[in-house]
């Protein structure tokens, strides 16, 4: 589904109330920008080289997944968990929007506080 482009997967995101389960997908290098990948579950995701801009990553589960050389311009990262995301950094971070509420590591504070608790997966 993910090949037949954003419009297609978005439309088909829309008629079903589904949560999309891409853990530990090979999404390498694919062009995902404008997707709707709002509450997927991404954990151990391979999106080396991934178009993320202007994706909806909100509520999405990318816990350990891997962002190296991902783009994730103008991308939505409300409320989106973080945690163990490897290659990921403050410069990827806050090009995106409201990364500030996203779940993730010490080490991705980035001059903004870490949200208090973690709500039920």
């Amino acid at each position: 589904m993910l090949a037949r482009g954003a419009a297609a997967w978005n439309e088909w995101r829309a008629d079903r109330d589904e949560t999309p389960d891409l853990s530990r997908a090979g999404l390498r290098g694919l062009d995902l920008s404008g997707f709707d990948l709002s509450r997927a579950d991404l954990r151990g995701a391979d999106l080396r080289g991934t178009n993320l801009s202007g994706a909806n990553l909100s509520g999405a589960h990318l816990d350990g997944a891997n962002f190296f050389k991902a783009v994730l311009n103008g991308a939505d990262l409300a409320g989106a968990f973080l945690n163990g995301a490897q290659f990921l950094n403050c410069a990827q971070l806050v090009v995106t929007r409201n990364w500030q509420s996203a779940f993730r590591d010490e080490a991705l504070v980035c001059g903004a506080s870490i949200p208090d608790r973690m709500p039920s997966e």
